[in-house]
């Protein structure tokens, strides 16, 4: 077996696990970057998503001149395509990690190339809480957090679970763009390692790994998705 994938994927086994360029660092950089992009893109987009919800003109607090700015911001920056995006807050990148290359610089464009896409997912998913159950929280004296936490959240907690599942599937598209532009990751292994050296077969693994990722999210994502609609039932 062992023999039969090196004279098919010869460029595969030359990469090798470890070292520069090999398997092992490059699923950790995608892993590492999916990750914490998740984390500050996701708290970004979910703060707007809720302050979307609110200040809308149904919203429990609405407030049309926070609404326009929240709108404006999500809509500026889901607007410039994230191959754009990569070199526009290049500047900001250098201020902000000391560099405008690598893995751990790859995190800021990421992070704001994800929150807006999330941030509108936020919204439909909360926009669809059925008021009649606000209404009654309200009547019951439930604090502005209370609202927040145990009606929106809560009621949404399904819905929530599968637009993040979305959005990961998404952000692990991003990830590997990044990756071809010298952000490392498996992105950079398919373009670097194997499209500009005409090694088909270690595109095609680094393809086959980005696919079996997004496969195990939406996996993982869809179950927890049922449990919660169960739960909710």
């Amino acid at each position: 077996m062992a023999e039969l994938f090196t004279k098919y994927f010869p460029n595969v086994v030359y990469q090798g696990w470890n070292g520069d360029g090999g398997w092992l660092p490059a699923i950790g950089q995608t892993l590492y970057m999916t990750f914490w992009s998740a984390i500050f893109g996701g708290i970004l987009g979910l703060i707007f998503g809720i302050g979307l919800v609110l200040t809308d003109s149904d919203g429990i607090l609405p407030n049309r001149g926070l609404f326009s700015f929240f709108d404006k911001v999500v809509s500026f920056f889901r607007a410039i395509p994230f191959i754009i995006l990569l070199a526009f807050i290049a500047p900001v990148t250098q201020k902000i990690v000391g560099t405008q290359i690598g893995t751990t610089a790859a995190l800021v464009p990421l992070s704001l190339g994800v929150f807006p896409f999330y941030a509108r997912q936020v919204q439909v998913a909360l926009a669809s809480v059925d008021h009649g159950i606000i209404e009654a929280a309200q009547s019951l004296g439930a604090t502005f957090s209370d609202i927040i936490f145990d009606v929106y959240l809560r009621e949404a907690r399904s819905e929530l679970v599968r637009v993040t599942t979305v959005t990961l599937i998404s952000l692990i598209g991003l990830t590997a763009m990044a990756g071809a532009i010298g952000a490392g990751g498996l992105g950079n292994m398919a373009i670097a390692y194997g499209y500009n050296r005409f090694a088909n077969d270690t595109t095609f693994i680094a393809t086959l790994l980005v696919l079996i990722f997004v496969l195990l999210v939406q996996l993982i994502g869809d179950l927890l998705a049922r449990v919660l609609n169960h739960k909710n039932s």
